[in-house]
């Protein structure tokens, strides 16, 4: 019995760069039947990760009897900051971090919770700027 691997991350993001490194290594069109046999993924979840790659220009997508899914950009240009950016799914938009981006109320106007909730917000905003940070350094071609 071989040892386990734990996933790492959410598994959207670990589908869509198991699909993209495919992608990178086949160098062709591949269907969506192919890519789910690949990552050995359900399809309906498989497409929707395809779909938000095809939205942020990473794949592009063909129909037709040579169609299929393919990679937009090189794989070298690919970073996982990107593949995290196109995947996300919680609706979050990316922040400067300046707290400029809404009018929030100040400490002295809000209960404990509420205090406990802002702060948690703040350093969950640090933590996805260097998490994407981080990912910007990688790309698909280092893991091709």
């Amino acid at each position: 019995m071989g040892a386990s691997i734990r996933p790492i991350g959410p598994p959207r993001f670990a589908v869509a760069v198991h699909i993209l490194v495919g992608l990178a290594r086949s160098g062709c069109n591949l269907s969506s039947t192919t890519i789910a046999d690949q990552v050995h993924s359900h399809a309906t979840f498989m497409r929707r990760i395809l779909a938000r790659l095809v939205h942020a220009g990473i794949v592009e997508a063909r129909e037709g009897r040579d169609g299929g899914y393919r990679l937009k950009l090189p794989a070298e240009q690919i970073t996982l900051a990107d593949v995290f950016a196109a995947i996300r799914w919680d609706g979050a938009e990316e922040t400067d971090g300046s707290g400029d981006d809404k009018a929030e109320p100040s400490y002295g106007e809000v209960d404990w919770n509420e205090r406990v909730d802002l702060a948690l917000i703040e350093i969950m905003s640090g933590m996805d700027r260097q998490m994407l940070d981080y990912l910007s350094r990688h790309t698909i071609s280092s893991l091709v």
